[in-house]
């Protein structure tokens, strides 16, 4: 997820784009934006990098279990089948 410099610098970037003439507006705007996309992303439902790769990992590891299993289990029919 992003943190709070990877929102504060998106925010000065679309400060950036705002008209010169309105420079004391800057500083109001870059709280408002940070402010409206911090909220933005916590309304979203996502997850870490960190809890991504975990799941990713217990998927790894169920996805063998269950390749594991089919083998056995078509080891077992060919056996009952002889």
């Amino acid at each position: 997820m992003m943190d709070r410099q990877d929102i504060d610098q998106l925010a000065q970037r679309l400060v950036s784009l705002v008209p010169n003439g309105l420079t004391q507006a800057h500083q109001d705007l870059r709280t408002n934006f940070s402010d409206v996309l911090a909220q933005g992303l916590r309304r979203l439902d996502l997850v870490t990098r960190e809890e991504f790769e975990v799941q990713s990992q217990v998927l790894a590891r169920t996805r063998a279990k269950v390749e594991a299993l089919e083998k056995r289990i078509a080891d077992l029919e060919a056996g009952a089948a002889t």
